[in-house]
């Protein structure tokens, strides 16, 4: 196959065919998604239409990630709709703004880094949630305008159509791969569609899509504290949201492609594409992991996918509502199924009987909060949490201390494992201070003093040994721990001797 020197990065080389093709499949399939996204937030549909055009277009130019595509995403909406329920759509465009600035400030002070903190079953549990919601936010289309579930002929006819989608993205790819499969199978159900005048749900029954383009527009607020202090928590929410969707998002794609891409530089460039999107009328968002995958699975791997998926969204909005209008929703919907599908890391489900009860809890307690409460964010931080409690938990149980005494009558103790808030408990206990000899040694040669709980019981052990009169020496502490020691000796009096810079006795 032949390929061509990518026009923005020229260590990589890109199928420019492949490229456009995904990104005009992944622009059709953004139109439902940003409208839904934007009636969720009590917004007009074009807000989150414009939100998908400034952020995907922002990102795929600047992004740390080529082949990620944005737009507006649930989790953000979720979010501000509160807001725009109580007090409209310019102070959304102003919360927009300030999480923008916020997510700038953290790519800036280089915070992507934190995303190392995310333990794989938290990432299972994520993946393996949003594929839930990517498929049960599908089944609304085999609802009517009242609620009530499609049956007859309206049922049979969109289910047919949608297996027939699903079974030209299944199929093709065995066959060829000129073409994306998602984009034949868009047009195909289009022209059956058309050519047999089959009534079904279409994507202007949702909503009017036509538009011209993004108008510039500063949000008419009150420039004061009280609105500063009114916005804060929603765009801080927004900011953190918006992150942690797109730094994940970013950790799967590279998994898939094998390759990495720059979170510090992401995190900036969603943040300058949110503060571009509230000042052009648009309701924000971030990383989009459905469109992503469907770019990604189309073989398109640089930022020219992204740019087309934006262009073409404009260019929809502004000049093809009319056409866009009749895109069938079946087409889209099984899309989305097969989108859902690759999503779930159908692996996780081989590893219940392989790995540590622990991470199974976590993955599936993630799963849950994610497919429940549809709260991303507050899905990982559950994770990472209950992860960061077993982890010190586990951690708490293997301190060890080995003992002995020397021909000198000096008791050694050599201590093995961590010292830190979790094990002290268990580090007090291994020590018998009324029936020791005058003098012990503590080794911590496979040991290390983590934080001040560790600190303050040193202090409190070798109060405890000078009470009853008997000399305590630390021997073999790392220069971290040394180092540890001295910047707390203002506050805690660590009392051991012999040592004039650490106050500490070492070989």
């Amino acid at each position: 196959m032949k390929k061509y020197f990518n026009l923005f990065d020229l260590t990589q080389t890109v199928n420019y065919r492949i490229e456009i093709l995904s990104g005009l499949t992944v622009a059709m399939a953004l139109i439902p998604e940003a409208v839904a996204f934007a009636l969720i937030a009590g917004l007009d549909p074009l807000t989150g239409l414009y939100a998908a055009f400034m952020m995907g277009l922002v990102t795929a130019v600047f992004g740390g990630r080529p082949g990620m595509i944005s737009g507006a995403t649930g989790a953000v909406a979720v979010v501000i709709a509160a807001l725009a329920l109580s007090h409209g759509k310019e102070y959304i465009f102003a919360t927009v703004v300030l999480a923008g600035l916020i997510q700038v400030l953290a790519g800036v002070l280089r915070l992507g880094k934190l995303m190392r903190l995310v333990p794989h079953p938290v990432i299972f549990g994520f993946v393996n949630g949003l594929a839930i919601i990517i498929f049960s936010s599908q089944l609304v289309q085999f609802q009517d305008a009242s609620g009530a579930w499609l049956t007859g002929t309206p049922l049979y006819t969109l289910l047919g159509l949608v297996l027939v989608t699903m079974f030209i993205i299944w199929g093709l790819p065995k066959l060829s791969r000129a073409i994306p499969a998602s984009l034949v199978a868009i047009l195909f159900i289009f022209g059956v569609v058309v050519f047999f005048g089959i009534d079904t749900k279409t994507v202007g029954d949702i909503a009017k899509i036509q538009g011209g383009f993004p108008p510039f527009h500063i949000p008419a607020v009150p420039f004061t504290f009280a609105t500063l202090m009114l916005i804060l928590p929603y765009a801080a929410i927004m900011a953190g949201v918006g992150l942690i969707e797109s730094l994940l998002t970013l950790n799967i794609i590279d998994e898939i492609t094998e390759t990495r891409g720059r979170g510090n530089k992401e995190a900036v460039a969603q943040g300058a594409a949110n503060i571009l999107s509230g000042v052009f009328s648009g309701m924000g968002g971030c990383a989009m992991i459905g469109q992503s995958l469907i770019n990604i699975s189309a073989g398109a791997r640089a930022r020219l996918s992204g740019i087309v998926a934006a262009v073409m969204l404009l260019i929809f909005i502004m000049f093809g509502a009319n056409l866009i209008e009749k895109l069938p929703m079946a087409a889209l919907t099984g899309l989305m199924i097969m989108v859902a599908i690759g999503t779930f890391e159908w692996a996780s489900l081989k590893t219940f009987n392989k790995m540590p009860k622990s991470d199974i809890f976590v993955m599936v307690m993630v799963t849950l909060v994610t497919a429940i409460l549809h709260n991303l964010a507050l899905a990982v931080i559950v994770g990472v949490i209950i992860a960061a409690l077993v982890f010190a938990w586990d951690n708490a149980k293997r301190i060890r201390a080995r003992k002995h005494i020397d021909e000198n009558g000096v008791k050694h103790y050599d201590i093995y494992g961590p010292l830190f808030f979790g094990s002290v408990t268990v580090f007090n206990e291994k020590f018998d201070v009324l029936n020791d000899p005058d003098e012990i040694i503590i080794n911590f040669a496979e040991s290390r003093v983590v934080d001040m709980s560790a600190i303050e019981a040193l202090n409190k052990m070798t109060e405890r040994y000078l009470k009853v009169g008997k000399k305590v020496h630390l021997q073999h502490l790392s220069p971290d721990c040394r180092r540890l020691l001295d910047k707390a000796d203002e506050i805690i009096d660590v009392n051991v001797m012999e040592d004039p810079t650490y106050k500490l006795a070492v070989d």
